[in-house]
């Protein structure tokens, strides 16, 4: 399957987007807005506080016909149906997929009897809320009596990415608090990441919280077990100590339990809640301790907002349907497999990482739900920076590389209005500005190539811009909780609706867990507590071999 392109074999519901592709085939994007100059106004949608240009797509009003058409084939609006119910949308797992219940609105949930599933998420939230206000206020304290000032949140992959993403792009959202409370983030299985964080904090007022699903993360499990002896060998060893200094965020009671985690200080998540759709839930702990639970709130209604304009808004008019239609068509279509994540904003400089987990591990399958191998391409490889550093690192295989990569650009068109920016305000309006206007030279760039400059230019070939790059640009009024969560709802529910069209299933992640196994097994050929056997590979012997000398 790997590589294999569009083949007279493919179902026939795909055969009139691949006629579509092949009457495009020697169309430039500046065609396309020589034969319609007002191009951008029947290709921009607008929801919410969000604007999505798809006009710089290599594609016209007969091809996203003909996508919309393989979308009803598909049965999009069915599945879309399921997701948003109790069927069993994650079929090789057996349950359904609800993290939209986790932002669903007051209204909604008061619907629900108290057993279901909105009381058990509105009860995490206000048990969140008890801890984030004792924590602004200054009341948290540890075993010592001193307040807390720092909070490390350990965990990985999605109880790791989201919080640190939207913690750092939310920044100008930071909530008031009495006293200083630091927020710290800890992934790396090496230690490399926490061994800075215990020389720099103070035992006595550092308040950890463990963050995994399973509680069985061996990456997540080491550092807090780290965490833990740091803390007794200064504090002591008592129930109390770990009472003060530890939160729990899992779908694991009893292991918490088990752990030395406190039941108050427990917090819930469920088997519902894939990883990388969870920051919604209690995973998403440090952003309302870094932005309270005003922000959080604001948060998770952005992204049900856009959950609504999933479901019901029109096919030609939903911006993540849309979102999803493109990326179908640039990865079947025109054979497109790369795609870069370019926002021109620095608070989004996680953004990228937390969308590679996202697509990649949604949907990087080539199984369908049936078990049979799919018969086309689907998740594009996804990578990307923040747009003013990868203009100096990797643009120019955008613009003048041999292979073809999408773009998205993101940027928010309102900045440096808030408070605290007052005395350095206009110049910091300028900078953003001229920010923008890279964000939108570059896009214009790669779409029209030498079509952007004077008639007539001549170049020699080492200058020249082919262009027909395809890109898609989302701005946003500004960078708002509310904004960022329909932001980041609008990829999650692109995600699904790919899903559909590539007929997988975008909820599970088997492809990561043989690893584990294998390393586990590894761990104890490393150690030396297993003894190395024939079925070893000579490469894996002789890197152990390796590995043992340099740590006698």
């Amino acid at each position: 399957m790997r590589g294999k392109r569009f083949t007279p074999e493919l179902p026939a519901e795909w055969q009139a987007v691949a006629a579509a592709a092949e009457r495009l085939s020697n169309t430039h994007i500046a065609d396309l807005f020589a034969q319609n100059p007002e191009r951008f106004k029947q290709w921009q949608h607008q929801f919410g506080p969000l604007m999505l240009d798809i006009s710089k797509q290599r594609l016209d009003e007969d091809a996203l016909n003909a996508l919309l058409a393989l979308a009803k084939t598909k049965q999009l609006d069915i599945w879309i149906e399921r997701l948003f119910s109790d069927y069993q949308v994650n079929n090789s797992e057996q349950r359904p997929a609800w993290h939209w219940a986790l932002r669903a609105s007051e209204a909604q949930a008061l619907k629900e009897p108290e057993s279901g599933v909105f009381a058990a998420v509105r009860h995490e939230l206000a048990h969140m809320e008890a801890i984030v206000t004792k924590l602004h206020a200054g009341q948290w304290r540890g075993i010592s009596g001193e307040p807390i000032t720092d909070v490390v949140n350990i965990g990985v992959g999605g109880s790791d990415l989201g919080p640190y993403m939207l913690s750092k792009a939310l920044a100008d959202a930071r909530a008031e608090t009495k006293g200083a409370l630091r927020v710290h983030f800890v992934s790396s299985m090496d230690g490399s990441q926490l061994s800075p964080r215990l020389l720099a904090l103070r035992p006595d007022t550092t308040l950890f919280i463990i963050s995994s699903k399973s509680f069985t993360t061996v990456d997540t499990l080491y550092n807090a077990a780290t965490a833990r002896t740091w803390l007794e060998r200064h504090l002591g060893n008592s129930e109390a100590m770990l009472r003060c200094h530890f939160i729990g965020v899992s779908g694991a009671a009893d292991k918490m339990t088990q752990w030395g985690i406190h039941p108050d200080n427990q917090l819930r998540m469920w088997e519902w809640v894939g990883g990388r759709f969870s920051l919604w839930s209690a995973i998403g702990l440090p952003i309302a301790i870094r932005i309270g639970m005003a922000g959080f709130r604001e948060l998770l209604a952005g992204a049900h907002a856009m959950d609504v304009h999933f479901k019901d808004a029109p096919w030609e008019q939903n911006i993540p349907i849309l979102m999803a239609l493109v990326g179908v068509w640039n990865t079947n279509a025109l054979g497109i497999n790369a795609h870069a994540v370019l926002p021109y904003d620095g608070r989004l400089k996680f953004l990228p990482s937390y969308l590679e987990q996202l697509e990649m591990e949604s949907n990087g399958k080539s199984a369908s739900r049936s078990g049979e191998q799919v018969t086309v391409h689907t998740c594009p490889v996804l990578w990307g920076d923040v747009g003013s550093n990868a203009q100096h690192a990797f643009y120019q295989l955008l613009h003048q590389g041999t292979v073809s990569v999408t773009c998205d650009f993101i940027a928010s068109a309102k900045r440096y209005h808030e408070p605290h920016h007052e005395e350095s305000e206009e110049e910091l309006r300028r900078q953003h500005q001229l920010s923008l206007a890279n964000c939108l030279a570059q896009s214009r760039l790669l779409a029209f190539g030498e079509h952007a400059f004077e008639k007539g230019q001549q170049l020699p070939n080492y200058k020249r811009y082919p262009g027909n790059q395809p890109s898609t640009t989302l701005l946003c009024d500004e960078i708002s909780p509310y904004a960022m969560g329909a932001l980041l709802a609008a990829y999650e529910n692109k995600v699904f609706a790919q899903s559909v069209l590539w007929d997988i299933n975008p909820f599970d992640q088997w492809g990561v867990e043989m690893g584990k196994v294998i390393a586990t097994e590894t761990l104890g050929f490393i150690r030396n507590t297993e003894p190395m056997d024939d079925t070893l590979d000579s490469s894996t012997k002789g890197l152990i071999a390796y590995i043992q000398a340099h740590q006698e």
